[in-house]
């Protein structure tokens, strides 16, 4: 028997059905900005500078974690692709950026051509949503290296903002307001511990149906994470946002600090904006401190942002005709030793 590439375990022209199948979908991103087509050793991408006279490029890279492990377990993969593009331009957005093009890293043991359709579908949609052109990537047929039915997935992400109107935090004072934007669920963070406390402590399956949370473990769980890019972006046109934190690894603790610069510190009201049940059901079943449950988890905020105090309603409204939920979750103060090092929580 002659040795082969496909007897060595990778098979070209999967790779190549798997091309062809993604090719629509990919096509549907494609702005009038992007000068190439699928298969070119690099993406080309014409910039349009018109009314941006100091651009600055910003860049993000993420992938989804162990997100991926619930996937696996219920052969799911038409939400994964979303989870890994609202990683990545959610963060860009943080600094008011715009995003302009998405390229994606999707590495496997076997490939199947038809899941790769399917995970690249739901990534070419969440790249519309966002008004990123996906325009490359790659799809590594890695045998050996992952288990049978496992692939990773990453992604990054390039946008554009003008200099004069990046969001840097830098003004943030005092009396400033923090606006909370809801989350979609878990999202993309904390799922090696959901995981541990669903399936290995209490021996759920992700299709066991949960009353408290009116649909099943799994569909609870694998909802995907939420893209901010449209309402942000129509807000940034009414309303100057000061400082803008992602709320993912690290939930409030290590995220919201991120934007703030020295001397001030944030009060947050617990009871200024409702936890979804999910995150209960995870305290619950796995007694969890509250403490911990706010390091690792969004709790049902997804995005928050730094405002004026006399923004407050025009941002809420705003939000809300975008249809988000939205809540004025708490202050900026001075900062205190309580304050310097985490997030302070009050209770109403």
């Amino acid at each position: 028997m002659k040795n082969t590439y496909k007897s060595a375990g990778v098979d070209v022209e999967e790779g190549q059905k798997a091309v062809a199948l993604m090719k629509n979908a990919v096509k549907e991103t494609f702005t009038k900005n992007v000068l190439t087509g699928l298969g070119g050793f690099g993406g080309l991408f014409e910039l349009d500078l018109e009314g941006i006279p100091k651009p600055v490029l910003v860049s993000g890279t993420d992938g989804v974690g162990t997100k991926l492990k619930l996937a696996f377990m219920m052969d799911r993969h038409d939400t994964i692709g979303q989870d890994c593009v609202a990683m990545c331009v959610n963060d860009i957005l943080c600094q008011g950026a715009k995003p302009l093009f998405f390229l994606d890293y999707l590495a496997t043991g076997k490939l199947k051509a038809e899941k790769a359709e399917t995970i690249v579908t739901g990534i070419a949609k969440a790249c519309k949503e966002s008004g990123a052109a996906l325009i490359g990537g790659e799809t590594a047929e890695m045998p050996g290296f992952y288990d049978e039915g496992e692939y990773d997935l990453a992604g990054f992400v390039v946008g554009i903002v003008d200099k004069d109107r990046m969001i840097t935090g830098e003004n943030i004072g005092a009396g400033d307001a923090l606006i909370g934007i809801s989350s979609s669920g878990v999202h993309s963070n904390g799922f090696s511990l959901a995981r541990k406390i669903f399936f290995e402590q209490e021996k759920m399956k992700p299709e066991d149906h949960s009353r408290r949370l009116g649909k099943t473990i799994g569909e609870a769980l694998l909802t995907p994470t939420k893209i901010y890019v449209k309402p942000i972006q129509s807000l940034m046109e009414s309303v100057t946002i000061k400082g803008m934190s992602h709320i993912t690894g690290g939930g409030f603790y290590e995220n919201i600090p991120r934007m703030l610069p020295k001397g001030v510190g944030i009060e947050i009201w617990k009871n200024s904006f409702p936890v979804p049940e999910i995150f209960n059901m995870i305290r619950d079943l796995g007694r969890i401190e509250e403490e911990e449950m706010y390091k690792t988890f969004n709790m049902g905020i997804g995005m928050v942002l730094a405002v004026d105090k006399e923004d407050v309603k025009k941002t809420l409204t705003a939000l809300k005709e975008s249809g988000e939920e939205a809540y004025h979750m708490g202050d900026v103060i001075k900062e205190t030793e309580e304050s310097k090092e985490s997030v302070v929580l009050w209770k109403d």
